[in-house]
């Protein structure tokens, strides 16, 4: 009964905060709520954008260096144009590459625990195990999965020494789809790190980090989210049914200690991608 409490708390918050998607494509843009626990964590150092009060919210986008000069000033044989701006730029894109490969650390990614197989292509992933006959599948792309909070901070003028600086932390959109064998649907679970976890009191049982947004049956195998097909939306659900939907979940593994999991593998699988962008970024510009 507590916990049904509890989660129809967390109903009524979805009610307020949580809008509608409009499309099923993987991730979204999602706030943290907390760190995850395995998470390699690091410093919130690329939104450099931001660090002027004018950012990017405001539709000016401050230039890093000026060059008076259009003409190449570099002769490589490409046919490219070359200018001290890109000079100087391929020089601060070096340095940028070099603190991110610091704050790595570690090059492998945290394991998923539970028998999760993982693969990745490119900014999506995909984990998969099998259960008694069942396979069950969870699908989410780090992209636009880091929240806007120190993007927010910057807009508000607030300075924080290098210490107080919030941590990336990458909590993006993610869909289960539960199959059983035989069957020609699978049943699909649209999933998201609400905006604000539901706080309880001292003894109270621990709130779910993560929620369910929609839940519908999908043709087995198909990649796209038929839209003729039901698709059942929890913000107005009766919330002892959105708690059994919940328990289902968790009886396959997708629970609490997954989803803090997931966020930690997402965090490094977001990092090495955007290392990845800036080495190529930085290949381009340079024109090696």
């Amino acid at each position: 009964m507590l916990k049904s409490v509890v989660r129809a708390v967390g109903a009524a918050v979805r009610l307020s905060s949580v809008a509608t998607s409009t499309a099923r494509t993987l991730p979204l843009s999602c706030p943290t709520l907390c760190s995850p626990s395995l998470a390699t964590t690091r410093p919130f150092t690329r939104s450099l954008w931001m660090l002027n009060n004018n950012g990017a919210s405001s539709g000016y986008r401050p230039k890093l260096f000026s060059s008076k000069a259009l003409n190449p000033s570099i002769s490589c044989g490409c046919g490219s144009l070359h200018t001290e701006g890109d000079k100087a730029f391929g020089a601060f894109l070096s340095d940028e590459i070099k603190e991110e490969l610091k704050i790595q650390k570690n090059n492998n990614l945290p394991k998923m625990s539970g028998g999760w197989e993982l693969a990745l292509n490119g900014t999506e992933a995909k984990l998969s195990r099998n259960v008694a006959g069942e396979k069950i599948t969870v699908t989410f792309n780090v992209n636009n999965s880091i929240p806007p909070n120190f993007e927010e901070e910057a807009e508000q003028g607030q300075q924080k020494s290098e210490e107080e600086e919030p941590e990336i932390v990458s909590s993006p959109n993610f869909v289960v789809d539960v199959t059983k064998q035989g069957a020609k649907h699978s049943l699909v679970f649209d999933c998201h790190f609400p905006e604000d976890e539901v706080s309880h009191g001292e003894g109270e049982e621990e709130s779910d980090i993560f929620a369910i947004r929609e839940v519908s049956f999908q043709p087995e195998g198909d990649t796209d989210w038929k839209e003729n097909s039901y698709t059942l939306n929890t913000d107005a659900l009766d919330w002892a049914l959105y708690d059994h939907l919940m328990d289902f979940l968790a009886d396959r593994g997708v629970d609490n200690t997954f989803a803090d999991e997931l966020m930690a593998l997402s965090t490094a699988v977001e990092h090495k991608e955007y290392i990845k962008f800036l080495e190529n970024l930085h290949g381009f510009v340079k024109c090696n």
